[in-house]
């Protein structure tokens, strides 16, 4: 059954966190609608690469322009079955945004599935309904997960971890992972 999926964007998410998964999505039949704060259709975001190269965390190049295919202004989250939260810089200012917090609240609080990898943690982590939850990250967010009452999954940067109808993961290598469990919880059936 083909779902109705929200993407949250911002300026510099991680530009693999958010092309992928919008290009998989829909390439398995789902809509998936690309939005971002103040941004209208046709607009983009800037995007960032963000590399494992040895230092103590990332590092971070420009990446693509990724251009949004809906307008911030209409969404309306109960007209959507699922939430995406790609990661990278753009979590940590999108959990300042009330309107954006409201429609990731509406989602947790639904029961609706919701997919989250990297910093999307924090945005998470800005409603306050992660108490009792179990979901991985980027390392550096375990203390804002565990703040928010949530217990951090540390697994493998190539792997995800599922709580009901939450799918996240620590980084762009974990996307097979983390995709494939997030088609289970959509009930996506792939068949070869």
């Amino acid at each position: 059954m083909a779902r109705k999926i929200l993407m949250l964007c911002g300026d510099y998410a991680e530009d693999y966190e958010t092309m992928v998964p919008f290009q998989a999505l829909q390439a398995v039949g789902h809509t998936v609608h690309a939005v971002a704060p103040d941004k209208k259709a046709g607009d983009w975001v800037h995007t960032a690469v963000h590399d494992f190269e040895g230092a103590q965390t990332y590092s971070e190049k420009p990446g693509h322009r990724f251009t949004l295919n809906a307008s911030f202004a209409d969404v309306r989250p109960e007209a959507y079955d699922a939430l995406l939260i790609p990661g990278g810089r753009a979590p940590e200012y999108l959990r300042m945004n009330g309107q954006v917090v409201a429609i990731v609240k509406h989602f947790l609080s639904a029961d609706k599935p919701v997919a989250a990898i990297c910093h999307g943690a924090q945005l998470l982590a800005a409603t306050g309904l992660l108490r009792g939850r179990k979901l991985s990250a980027y390392p550096a967010c375990q203390v804002e997960v565990e703040l928010a009452g949530a217990e951090y999954v540390g697994i493998p940067v190539d792997q995800a971890v599922t709580d009901r109808n939450l799918v996240s993961a620590p980084a762009w290598p974990a996307h097979p992972a983390w995709i494939a469990q997030f088609l289970q919880v959509l009930g996506t059936r792939i068949e070869h």
